[in-house]
């Protein structure tokens, strides 16, 4: 049954794919737009990618602190010492890969 729908699907795309009317070599969907004259200066600005990897290793560590917040709300509720150790070993994993990414270099900021 599950290659039956994978065909289906498979020749539907192969069909939408030959009967559309894109066209990937159209100029003027590729060059950039500034009210309908032509750019003064580059339109692609430099994209620092040391940046991005710092941006992307916030964005994991902000998430995994909003993970922590629970731990407060359940400490009424649990065992002080199972407390201790699950929270105790959420927090080893953090250090862990943010010694990880530290020892890779991912956060020092070279120019």
């Amino acid at each position: 049954m599950s290659m039956i729908i994978f065909l289906i699907a498979l020749i539907t795309m192969v069909l939408a794919n030959i009967i559309s009317k894109k066209t990937f070599m159209d100029r003027e969907k590729s060059s950039p737009f500034e009210c309908g004259f032509d750019p003064k200066s580059s339109a692609r600005l430099p994209f620092s990618l040391q940046f991005f990897l710092i941006a992307v290793i916030f964005l994991i560590f902000d998430v995994e602190i909003t993970l922590l917040i629970p731990f407060i709300l359940i400490l009424p509720l649990t065992h002080p010492m199972m407390y201790f150790y699950t929270l105790s070993f959420f927090l080893f994993i953090l250090l862990l890969g943010l010694y990880h990414e530290w020892n890779q270099g991912a956060l020092s900021w070279a120019l």
